[in-house]
């Protein structure tokens, strides 16, 4: 079992510190959600928190994971990063692709590029970006990052885009894993057929093997079921050394641990000694325990 922190929208300045600490205590990965902005009027829904409210996002702090990423990685050399997830679809994918190698590149491939469409109206709108056809958007996305990022002359014409044939160097030497976040049948479905793994967003062990079953059937039903695939899961059961278990029952590869619940809008006001201690009992009754 591999072991995720997950810094859960903390203050700025904490994000270095944080995860030289997570590296060095022996988390196996840092994770870091994405969010463009927060508008001053919508009537959009969460659907992650049971109750649809975003007020909880209001003023907190959000970083670019492409730009927080580099400078955590300059300061470590194990731990890898994930973005869980950025929203793909209301980016350009050219620039995506260029940003994606740069980043795989200068932190020697460690990196995985957890990804989602954005669930608002509203971001779509913040970046101008049609929120009609965003599922073929963002299939068409997940295909040009991938053929950019061969290192090869690559053109595509699709329904929403069309590329000249091009080129972008440097690139990786392996292909960065492209995982997919989402609940939806889509967003399953898009995992089964065009990524390298699925992040869970929470919820109960029942829920999380009927999400796991489907999952592998539609895999099984594509032919993909014979390629490297990795399930990642945030929530409770990472807090047991029993829930653990569980978890790699359902063969979750990485249990990502978020110590507080940032959708309930009670502000973190945990300093960075705290959270750093945080990390170390992790570290100390579970992640060294389980192993």
């Amino acid at each position: 079992m591999r072991f995720a922190y997950h810094a859960t929208m903390c203050a700025p300045a904490f994000y270095l510190p944080l995860a030289r600490a997570a590296e060095e205590a022996g988390f196996d990965s840092f994770t870091l959600p994405d969010s463009i902005c927060y508008p001053e009027e919508s009537d959009s829904q969460y659907p992650y928190n049971g109750t649809g409210d975003r007020e909880f996002l209001d003023g907190v702090p959000f970083l670019e994971p492409f730009v927080a990423i580099p400078a955590m990685a300059a300061i470590t050399s194990k731990i890898r990063f994930t973005t869980s997830v950025m929203k793909l679809a209301i980016r350009q994918p050219v620039i995506v692709a260029k940003q994606l190698s740069s980043i795989a590149v200068m932190t020697d491939q460690r990196f995985a590029f957890g990804v989602g469409i954005s669930p608002w109206p509203d971001d779509f709108a913040a970046c101008q970006v049609p929120w009609e056809k965003r599922g073929q958007r963002m299939d068409e996305m997940m295909d040009i990052v991938r053929g950019l990022m061969t290192g090869d002359y690559f053109s595509y014409d699709g329904e929403i885009f069309q590329i000249d044939s091009m080129r972008i160097c440097p690139v990786p030497p392996q292909p960065v894993p492209m995982l997919i976040g989402g609940h939806s049948k889509p967003a399953l479905r898009r995992a089964a057929l065009r990524g390298d793994g699925f992040i869970h967003a929470g919820g109960t062990l029942d829920d999380l093997k009927l999400l796991i079953d489907e999952i592998d059937g539609l895999r099984k039903e594509y032919g993909r079921d014979h390629l490297p695939f990795e399930y990642q899961s945030m929530g409770v059961e990472a807090f047991s050394l029993d829930g653990i278990k569980k978890l790699e029952d359902l063969a979750v590869g990485e249990a990502i641990a978020g110590f507080r619940n940032p959708y309930d809008g009670t502000p973190d006001t945990q300093t960075l000694e705290e959270k750093i201690d945080q990390i170390n009992w992790f570290a100390e009754n579970l992640i060294h325990k389980s192993r």
